[in-house]
């Protein structure tokens, strides 16, 4: 090989500009490298002008049928069959003449070093038939991506999608988080985001407004754990606390009731669902529960972290024994905590809704309880407690003509459910002291005190002006304040059936009773940081899930009007909440609005694909 050669490297053709002893300069369209001889291979023994015109040259047409017959049995090189195919060439027609072989069913081209091999009739047949399916299939793409320019555009689409499901299919995969890129929207010159994605099959009738891609997009199924669990370890001798009764208090529509209270005249105890002495550490259950991080809750239903046989085997109150990992308390005279113990217990739990607890709140059984909530909740106001108020809904699914039908029900405040609340801020509060009391590495909450203006607005513009100051909260290993709750330290613990972190404490304080060795501090905050990620898009799978429903009921009703209440104002520009909804938005009007200010709006456009809904004054 000499200067001016046309070679080919990396199947790329070349031009060799230098020779440098036992290296070769050559020069290809993206620039000049050094190569060794055994990098490339020759094209033509003659001078090549230049790579352009080797890249620009034409080639005549010929007939390959002809020349596989001449040399059936054979293995010509490359030079022997360009010449019998297109008898005399230049050099710079080489790189051209190697790509049209190379291109055709006939032959089978390696490098221009290499014997060419001829390929059987039956062959050639086997690969024009690929060959021609590949048109077709690209065709197939050509014309769905032309569609979908159209369809895009506002042309109603009309195509049978079961012709084009592949490209579907593939708009699916972004669509629900499991590819992050797209072909057909990047041929459509379309953004490449799940969102376009969700646009295109809805717009196209691939999917109804029903479809729900956010569990699926944060990683999480709308089904339960199918992990399987062994049957209950139960404890040998468990404080038998029958003779007090226990309150497993909830909503109507509950079914994994997780906690219950009760008072014996001196102590109160809080009872949590005892899953950790049965469901041990790196187990498949476990490794699933972590994998999950929580249960997520959708108005499709409950995706339980630990299945649904964990509901059966742990619940409090479901069969006329339960046992349960209960925090006994002492209290003083201002409600704060004077001491803690953790035992196993056997509990005989009474259940009862909300409103059946407000009915009954002055009986001797609950009366205590409710004035114990009550103190709690004075002595957290008094450490600056942050408590944000804002209506919320309830979303519920029903079947109808084979649709899914969006009820939206407003949730009623109860004092029970205040009452509930209390309780487990004081179990987590505990449950935080004993592990810190007793130097036991365990997983704290905190929060760092919000930037409250001096003067509030009144209403809910004050609840939003509190919820934009609050802080992110923290997880670790070291106690800190948490200062929106009002504690100086706190941990989660009073849901090991729905949250991963729970779960995990819940095992670290059985060590520390039964005197096992405890998790060191920096594996646990491992093992807790794992569940956190994927509770925190749990959390987020299911407030997209909220918004997408909202959406689909404002779409099954369109002459839906409502009431929205100002909660922050600049110009005639307003961002409002609309309670009946529980739905924030941005409107413009015609005017300055008040804050708190009332208005009834109706919905002027509504994007699903976004969770995007935009409203206008009636």
């Amino acid at each position: 090989m000499k200067k001016g050669n046309l070679v080919l490297y990396k199947n790329q053709p070349a031009l060799i500009t230098d020779v440098q002893a036992d290296k070769f300069e050559i020069t290809l369209e993206t620039g000049t490298k050094k190569v060794r001889e055994k990098d490339v291979a020759l094209l033509h023994t003659g001078e090549c002008r230049t790579l352009k015109a080797a890249l620009d040259a034409e080639v005549p047409a010929a007939d390959f049928c002809e020349a596989a017959d001449f040399f059936e049995g054979e293995t010509p090189s490359f030079a022997e069959l360009a010449e019998l195919v297109w008898g005399a060439y230049t050099a710079e027609q080489s790189w051209k003449l190697w790509q049209t072989l190379n291109n055709s069913p006939y032959f089978i081209c390696t490098s221009p070093a290499e014997p060419i091999g001829i390929r059987t009739q039956a062959e050639i047949e086997r690969l024009k038939q690929k060959q021609t399916e590949k048109a077709q299939a690209e065709k197939l793409r050509q014309d769905f991506t032309a569609t979908l320019r159209a369809c895009m555009q506002g042309k109603p689409f009309t195509e049978s999608k079961e012709l084009y499901t592949p490209f579907f299919q593939e708009l699916e995969a972004l669509a629900l988080g499991s590819s992050s890129t797209s072909k057909i929207l990047k041929d459509t010159k379309l953004e490449q985001t799940p969102e376009q994605a969700h646009d295109i099959l809805l717009k196209t009738g691939f999917w109804q407004i029903e479809k729900n891609p956010y569990p699926a997009r944060f990683g999480h199924s709308l089904h339960s754990s199918k992990a399987d669990i062994p049957e209950p370890v139960l404890p040998e001798s468990p404080l038998d606390l029958t003779a007090v009764s226990a309150y497993a208090i909830d909503n109507p529509g509950s079914s994994d009731p997780d906690d219950a209270v009760s008072f014996d005249g001196t102590y109160l105890w809080i009872h949590i669902a005892n899953p950790a002495d049965t469901i041990q550490a790196d187990t498949q259950s476990d490794t699933d529960a972590c994998a999950r991080g929580a249960t997520l809750y959708t108005p499709e239903g409950a995706a339980r972290m630990l299945g649904e046989k964990a509901v059966d085997y742990f619940a409090l109150g479901l069969k006329p024994l339960s046992y349960a990992l209960s925090f006994k308390l002492r209290l003083g005279a201002d409600g704060a905590i004077e001491e803690v113990s953790i035992h196993r217990t056997k509990l005989s739990v009474i259940r009862m809704t909300y409103e059946e607890a407000d009915a009954q709140k002055d009986t001797p059984a609950l009366a205590p309880l409710f004035a114990i909530a009550e103190k709690n909740l004075i002595r957290r106001e008094n450490a600056g407690a942050v408590s944000i108020d804002f209506p919320e809904v309830s979303i519920t699914l029903t079947e109808q003509d084979g649709t899914k039908r969006v009820q939206v029900q407003p949730v009623v405040q109860t004092e029970a459910a205040a009452m509930i609340k209390e309780m487990m801020l004081l179990a987590g509060e505990a449950a935080a002291r004993f592990a810190f009391q007793h130097s036991i590495p365990f997983q704290y909450i905190s929060q760092e005190a919000p930037e409250l203006p001096n003067k509030l607005p009144s209403g809910l513009a004050g609840e939003y002006r509190k919820r934009r100051a609050m802080r992110p909260r923290s997880v670790g290993t070291i106690p800190s304040m948490h200062a929106a709750l009002g504690l100086a330290m706190y941990g989660q613990v009073t849901s090991p059936l729905r949250r991963y972190g729970d779960l995990v404490s819940h095992r670290q304080l059985l060590n520390y009773i039964d005197g096992k060795p405890l998790v060191p501090a920096a594996d646990l905050i491992l093992k807790i940081a794992a569940g956190d990620v994927a509770g925190r898009a749990c959390v987020a799978a299911e407030r997209a899930s909220r918004q997408h429903w909202t959406l689909v009921y404002l779409l099954q009703n369109p002459d839906w009007r409502g009431t929205a209440v100002v909660l922050e104002a600049i110009g005639k520009k307003a961002h409002i909440f609309i309670p009946s909804l529980a739905y924030e938005s941005d409107i413009t009007l015609d005017t300055e609005p008040e804050l708190n200010q009332e208005l009834i709006v109706k919905v002027r456009r509504i994007r699903l694909a976004y969770l995007q809904a935009s409203f206008e004054q009636v």
